[in-house]
């Protein structure tokens, strides 16, 4: 049991390592652009992609709310 809780532990250590690569791909693509749309529009995702999360965790604690409540 700890052997796998450590193994988890380093695979979710190494994920944002792995996930940096691809940055450099984004900013080239955003320094090539010269008008800013696709900046505009790869913030956007950015926003969307971190917003999602909070209100499925909202929601969530909305409904342990309401059944604990009545």
């Amino acid at each position: 049991m700890k052997t796998r809780f450590l193994i988890i532990l380093l695979i979710l250590f190494m994920v944002p390592t792995m996930s940096e690569a691809q940055c450099a791909m984004c900013r080239a693509v955003v320094e090539s652009e010269s008008d800013g749309k696709t900046a505009e529009a790869i913030n956007n995702g950015i926003v969307y992609l971190m917003a999602v999360p909070y209100v499925l965790v909202a929601g969530l604690f909305y409904f342990i709310y309401r059944k604990m409540r009545g």
